[in-house]
């Protein structure tokens, strides 16, 4: 006979650490769905975000130039909110708390290279991805006020920086404010009262105070209404573009969901920003306004030789190459000269501002696009890129060079020569200012219609 089957032996109970947690869990799922549907009763969220989770973003690397420049812009953000917590916006002390700020506040340089380098990187992504809007013909229809609105963040943070740099109060620094100040004085009439206005006297006057509620309050909070409604609002309701790829089409939207593939992505792309900034502003520290390369200002000091900072480069290599016209009319003396450069810029945004409505009128394109071209294949616009790309180069290359300072402790500037070569320099850039931006759209031109044959 066998012996009958033994029963079951009972499943061991899991340990009390296991079982608290497993409890813990389904209690914190509980919650959390609580909260949710609460959330959900009230604001009808769950109708917005399901079709946002699932909204597909294009995975291409170029298309992260905007996520870029707006995680650095976050980090201006939150540097800036620090260094103003440390500076006083007065003539007299402006430098002198910069340079503490510096020296004796424990991680105040380190602080300070994070701005400078946020900024740096921020006004180079936003270039890079104004570029390639501009000769991927994304900036069409149904995109044009993206594109207005992304060229006005674009002079924003131009004229951002232009007062950031002035704040030190060091030479440098306002050197370059008095040549704005010079700038508006050399407008008859209006040009006395509006620098009376701006600086409330005599150089500098209240320029410091001024200039600091501009650069901490008034474009700031201009960037922060706009840059959300460009990065988010406009691209999340008009839907990003296509690549000019094999296959693609108009209406059809490839690429990753926003969750978890966008997200991913765009962490990995935040961290990536924060970590080569970081790394920046401890191998290269922000010198002009703490070490004492440049000094205090001091009124009817010499300026300093070196380079204006590259910000204001394409301004500074403009007027060095303008001629000294003057022009006489009854009894004023009108320095036509001095007003070639703030032109050049004033046309080159005016031309931003309207080339998706002048393109469009010119080509009768009406229709809309959702994908993007291949340079080649607008050859006469990427001809116009490049030759406007030339142009800006041969004006900053108006920087680089400069005459041998008299003043041995005045900074030396990267290249120095005497004052007869420093004038064949520049007549020599004054030509290439008329000669290469044709060439160069000539060349660009044919290359890009021998390209389109090529590969039909």
């Amino acid at each position: 006979m066998t012996a009958p089957p033994s029963p079951p032996r009972p499943a061991a109970r899991p340990p009390l650490r296991t079982r608290l947690a497993t409890g813990l869990a389904a209690g914190s799922a509980r919650a959390g769905r609580l909260v949710v549907v609460s959330l959900d009763d009230r604001l009808g969220l769950a109708r917005w975000l399901r079709p946002a989770l699932r909204k597909l973003f294009p995975g291409h690397w170029s298309f992260l130039l905007g996520e870029l420049a707006l995680y650095a812009f976050a980090m201006l953000v939150l540097t800036g909110a620090f260094l103003t917590l440390c500076y006083e916006p007065s003539a007299g002390s402006a430098y002198p708390s910069v340079r503490a700020l510096s020296l004796e506040i424990r991680g105040g340089l380190l602080v300070r290279g994070l701005h400078h380098w946020s900024a740096t990187v921020f006004v180079l992504a936003i270039v890079a991805h104004l570029c390639r809007v501009f000769f991927t013909g994304a900036f069409r229809r149904p995109r044009e006020l993206t594109w207005v609105l992304g060229v006005l963040i674009f002079g924003l943070v131009l004229a951002e920086s232009f007062l950031g740099v002035s704040l030190p109060a060091d030479r440098l620094g306002f050197t370059g404010l008095r040549e704005a100040q010079g700038l508006l004085l050399s407008v008859p009439v209006a040009g006395a009262y509006v620098s009376r206005l701006l600086f409330g006297g005599d150089f500098p006057g209240e320029a410091v105070p001024r200039l600091f509620v501009a650069h901490v309050l008034l474009v700031p909070g201009l960037l922060l209404a706009a840059v959300p409604l460009h990065a988010l609002v406009l691209t999340w309701r008009q839907g990003h573009t296509e690549r000019g790829e094999a296959g693609a089409e108009e209406r059809r939207v490839t690429g990753g969901p926003f969750l978890p593939a966008f997200v991913a992505r765009n962490a990995g792309t935040a961290l990536a920003t924060a970590a080569a900034i970081a790394l920046a502003a401890t191998l290269f520290p922000v010198g002009a306004g703490w070490a004492g390369h440049h000094g205090p200002y001091h009124p009817g000091a010499p300026p300093p030789s070196a380079q204006p900072f590259w910000y204001a480069g394409v301004l500074e290599g403009a007027l060095r190459l303008a001629p000294p016209w003057e022009v006489t009319v009854g009894s004023f003396t009108l320095p036509v000269g001095l007003w070639i450069a703030p032109l050049v810029l004033a046309v080159f945004f005016l031309a931003l501002l309207v080339y998706p409505f002048a393109e469009r009128r010119v080509t009768g394109d009406r229709g809309e696009h959702h994908t993007l071209d291949r340079p080649a294949r607008a050859p006469a616009r990427t001809a116009l890129g490049v030759a406007v790309i030339v142009f800006f180069g041969v004006l900053w290359a108006g920087t680089w060079v400069s005459v041998i300072p008299p003043d041995p402790w005045s900074p030396q500037p990267t290249l120095v020569t005497t004052e007869e070569i420093y004038r064949g320099i520049v007549y020599g850039l004054r030509t290439a200012v008329f000669v290469l931006p044709p060439a160069a759209h000539a060349l660009t031109l044919a290359w890009c219609r021998r390209r389109a044959r090529r590969h039909p």
